[in-house]
């Protein structure tokens, strides 16, 4: 029996990410000029730092955050779950269950919407609460949240879709 997902999602996934933000935060394409403002980050300031390093976690957590998003999109996770993810210990109605239902629920559309919800559901109300004891402008919030929703959204869409 295969694993209930195409083993390149994550990784494709986690890419997506950083190219959405690439977009999402370029000061000529998206929001990058207001999210400066919102945030008091200077052209100097945001020239510091060692980009390899940053971009390298900003991937991994993206990765890590593609993990824990592929179980709210891919609900063949919990059937997994159900048997310890060991199909070969799994009783012979396992077999028939994801022969059935093994790729119910499994497009882009599905993960798309499980996605936005994580998003409004997961991301906003976290980026919120810091952002608020930050003593953040709701600008700054819209801003992230933006991107975390469409970004988890696009995210989700590929998890489930791929």
């Amino acid at each position: 029996m295969e694993l209930p997902i195409n083993p390149i999602a994550i990784p494709i996934a986690a890419v997506a990410a950083l190219f959405v933000g690439a977009l999402w935060y370029h000061p000529k394409l998206g929001f990058g000029i207001a999210w400066m403002r919102a945030a008091e980050m200077t052209e100097e300031r945001l020239k510091s730092g060692n980009i390899a390093i940053i971009f390298g976690f900003a991937l991994l957590f993206a990765a890590l955050l593609g993990v824990l998003l592929m179980q709210f999109t891919n609900h063949q996770w919990g059937a997994m779950g159900m048997i310890g993810a060991k199909p070969e210990l799994a009783e012979p109605s396992f077999e028939a269950f994801m022969a059935d239902y093994g790729t119910a629920y499994r497009t882009f559309k599905h993960g798309a919407l499980h996605g936005a919800m994580f998003g409004v559901l997961g991301a906003l109300p976290i980026l919120g609460i810091n952002a608020l004891f930050e003593r953040k402008s709701v600008k700054y919030i819209l801003i992230h949240a933006g991107y975390w929703m469409l970004t988890l959204t696009i995210m989700g869409s590929l998890l489930c879709g791929l």
